[in-house]
């Protein structure tokens, strides 16, 4: 018994030496270390890398730019049995210690001394936190004491929630993804919230290594992991017998999933990345910004769809150009075929695939994703023979008179679901939407695919308007003296200008002339002598600086007579915020794009605050606007304040501080109220009567816009509007060059211009503007621009300033007849 009592007294005193030496040697070693150790204080105020999202006005994620992708979650969003998954895999005392296993490290240092080897470092996930945010990765016994030290040090500034939630939120876990939310992203698509028990498994083991355990390049290996966790959790009664045996069963599925980008539009977020960038510099890919746009992703996304339906329908129609390779694949394993087919890139939906035979009915294809399909003859059809831009082959009478085996061709989905030959574009296309009241942007489409091709011609191609630029000079002309009804002379003329370097013969495209004409059917029926003769009427450069009011470039405005037929250049974007000012009562407002931005913790940083175009704040100036109630011609263009530099979407001079007071601000006046509805009237007539008639398919009342086509049909436009949208479609080459016969602003800018609005009015009431004060309508004689005489059958009715109407009377047949006449009908 006594000597029972000395051996327990002497292993007491060597208990209590060992505890003794080991407080002064770890005190020695903290205070060794303590002078390099950092302050564990700073993770309270960590700011985790996080990439720059940009979203549509309705939430929809349009774009992720940055390095590491990574959506910070706070504890409270981290699924319990994640929570349970990860004490499982990592550290299952997690709740119980105080930042080290005494277990775990007695293990690690067991399995050091019998092999030689450091095989687990017994870390908890305080230790990995300590390491990950402080420390370097190297296996020194240096590093693992600092750990330690660190790690006791966390747990007293920090509670266990706050730990478990900057180590959730750090953790690399392959392909980029850094932290369980971005993971659960890239590997199922969904949030982690979302994720079934046998999803949260298999992230829950990836901390340990990434890439020897990727659900998506070692799946195997991924579900070895997985389903030891899930019998982890079963052994300490995380989960039951149930649950387990159901995770266990579950196949894995995980793919890669880029982002969970809901709304296609590259050029979009190439915008508003450059317009940040100036703001942010670097760190803008880091910081976590969030950017809400002014997008509309339902408009946005039949933007997109109506610009490549129409660029394919153009390519279509002109013939099919041949394969895009060929491939000798009798030469060639199957493996080296698919090998040269995935040097070709899928774009907008074109798929690209080899042909590995040819029959009576139709080809046997390859895809990229390795799986086999049939093109049948149905699909291959269409292809003529591209011969030039004019014309085409004939028809083919087989498929092997289109494709033949080792072709690399393209294929594409029609509207039926089938599998139809195709080929990409040569041709290019551009769309732009605003709401005219203050300049926000609704839609923007720079090209077919911004993948294939990233200028962006929406914002950066300079073409010739053509007739699109003609509603600005009838502005002009209404805003000095002429009506609707004025007579202008539609005949031949010649001009001997110099600065158009020698004679010049303008024609209409059909190259009929049809004498006097009333100024709204010259525009409607897009009468280019007519435009050339008001031109003069008013004054080349008068005219030209009151066209500058709606927001071009005076460097690409010529001061001749070919401006009035559109030889000036802009961008679509340009064009479609001038013609903002015709639907927005008169006022110019500037296009924007960023709505409001947020920070990574969703503070709002900048927040829009456009131009208004507001027709009941006449003579209340906000902040900064001008109003006017009549322009005069000569007036230089007077901006309201300073706009976005020229052919650009403006940022500085819209986005203000959100703290900041917000003074409502509005557009400057750049034409009259009559001016702007009479314009609207005459362009309604352009819809109804005119060049735009296809537009009447959309069924609608309150539309109004005009056709644009250059010489030899190198630039294709439309630009059209009601009160709530305005909408700018070109189609061109991007080296200038003709469409082809049959190729203007009304054949196929149009159809665009119909596609997109179909939708995009969709449940949008019609709005009509109504005459304003001091605009009148009166029956006249479509001959002669005078008031009817009595009784006449064919008088139409026409708008006039109460100052305008006319003060004559047309002469009946008896008149006539009686007294011939002896003035002239026209004007100019």
């Amino acid at each position: 018994m006594r000597i029972l009592k000395r051996l327990f007294k002497w292993l007491a005193t060597l208990s209590l030496i060992g505890v003794f030496l080991g407080v002064v040697a770890l005190s020695g070693a903290y205070l060794y270390f303590s002078p390099e150790m950092p302050d564990v204080q700073t993770l309270r105020q960590v700011k985790f890398q996080t990439p720059l999202r940009i979203y549509s006005s309705d939430d929809k994620l349009i774009a992720e730019f940055g390095e590491k992708k990574r959506a910070p979650v706070s504890f409270e969003q981290i699924p319990d049995d994640f929570i349970k998954a990860l004490q499982a895999a990592e550290d299952a005392r997690f709740f119980d210690h105080f930042g080290i296993d005494i277990r775990g490290l007695t293990r690690a240092a067991f399995q050091l001394a019998s092999t030689g080897r450091i095989q687990s470092g017994g870390s908890t996930i305080t230790m990995q936190v300590a390491k990950n945010f402080f420390l370097t990765r190297e296996q020194t016994f240096k590093r693992k004491f600092v750990e330690i030290l660190l790690s006791l040090q966390i747990e007293r500034e920090l509670d266990k929630q706050e730990i478990m939630e900057l180590y959730v939120n750090k953790i690399y876990l392959g392909h980029r993804s850094y932290g369980i939310q971005a993971a659960a992203n890239t590997y199922y698509g969904k949030n982690i919230n979302e994720l079934s028990l046998a999803e949260l498994a298999m992230i829950a083991g990836l901390p340990k290594a990434p890439s020897a355990f990727n659900p998506i390049t070692n799946p195997e290996r991924a579900k070895e992991r997985r389903d030891w966790i899930l019998g982890r959790m079963l052994k300490l009664g995380y989960i039951d017998t149930a649950a387990h045996d159901v995770a266990i069963e579950t196949p894995v599925h995980a793919r890669y999933h880029r982002s969970d980008i809901e709304l296609n539009a590259p050029y979009i977020a190439e915008v508003v990345r450059q317009q940040l960038f100036d703001l942010y510099g670097e760190d803008l890919y880091t910081d976590g910004y969030r950017v809400w746009t002014t997008v509309n992703s339902r408009m946005q996304a039949e933007a997109t769809a109506a610009v490549r339906r129409g660029l394919l329908d153009y390519t279509e129609r002109h013939g099919y150009r041949g394969a895009e390779a060929s491939i000798d694949i009798e030469a060639l394993s199957p493996a080296d075929q698919l090998n040269a087919l995935q040097n070709h890139t899928a774009y907008a939906g074109l798929e690209p695939a080899l042909v590995l035979a040819v029959d009576a009915e139709g080809a046997d294809l390859l895809l990229r994703d390795e799986t086999e399909v049939r093109l049948d003859w149905a699909g291959i059809k269409w292809a003529r023979p591209f011969r030039s831009i004019h014309w085409t082959g004939p028809a083919p009478k087989t498929p092997a008179d289109v494709v033949s085996a080792g072709d690399v061709i393209r294929v594409m989905n029609d509207a039926e679901g089938n599998l139809k030959l195709t080929q990409l574009p040569e041709v290019q296309g551009a769309l732009a939407a605003l709401a005219p009241q203050d300049g926000a942007v609704r839609a923007l489409v720079g090209g077919f695919s911004f993948y294939h091709n990233k200028f962006n011609r929406a914002t950066q191609a300079y073409r010739q308007p053509g007739s699109n630029i003609k509603p600005f000079l009838y502005t002009a002309a209404l805003e000095n003296g002429f009506t609707p009804a004025s007579i202008i002379n539609d005949a031949p003329v010649v001009f001997h200008d110099v600065s158009l370097e020698g004679a010049w013969r303008p024609e209409n495209d059909n190259g009929e002339f049809n004498g006097p004409t009333r100024l709204r059917e010259a525009l409607y029926r897009s009468r280019n002598l007519v435009s050339i003769r008001l031109m003069r009427a008013l004054g080349i450069e008068q005219a030209r600086q009151f066209m500058l009011r709606f927001g071009f470039e005076p460097d690409r405005f010529p001061a001749n007579l070919s401006l009035s037929l559109g030889s000036a250049s802009a961008t679509p974007l340009q064009v479609v915020t001038g013609y903002a000012a015709l639907a927005n009562g008169g006022f110019r407002v500037e296009p924007y794009l960023i709505s409001h931005i947020t920070d990574a913790e969703g503070k709002m940083l900048l927040k829009a605050n456009p131009l208004q175009a507001c027709s009941e704040c006449e003579g209340d100036t906000g902040e900064q606007g001008t109003t006017t109630a009549a322009v005069p011609i000569a007036a230089e263009p007077t901006p309201a304040e300073p706009q976005a530099a020229e052919g650009e979407i403006a940022v500085t001079s819209i986005l203000q501080p959100a703290d900041a007071p917000q003074h409502p601000r509005y557009a400057e006046r750049i034409i009259s109220p009559r001016n702007a509805f009479l314009m609207y009237d005459i362009m309604n007539d352009v819809i109804n009567r005119g060049t735009g008639r296809r537009a009447l398919a959309l069924k609608r009342s309150d539309l109004a816009g005009k056709t644009g086509t250059t010489n030899e049909q190198k630039d294709v436009w439309f630009s059209g509007f009601n009160t709530e949208l305005v909408a700018t479609t070109w189609v061109g080459f991007d080296q200038p060059s003709p469409l082809g016969r049959g190729e203007y602003g009304s054949s196929r800018a149009l159809p665009i211009w119909i596609d997109f609005m179909e939708d995009a009015l969709e449940g949008v009431p019609e709005n009509r503007p109504s005459a304003p004060a001091g605009v009148v309508r009166i029956r006249i004689d479509p001959a002669s621009g005078k008031r009817a005489y009595s009784g006449q059958e064919n008088a139409i009715y026409e708008y006039f300033r109460t100052e305008d109407v006319p003060t004559e009377t047309a002469r009946s047949p008896e008149q006539q007849m009686q007294a011939p006449a002896t003035e002239a009908i026209f004007s100019y």
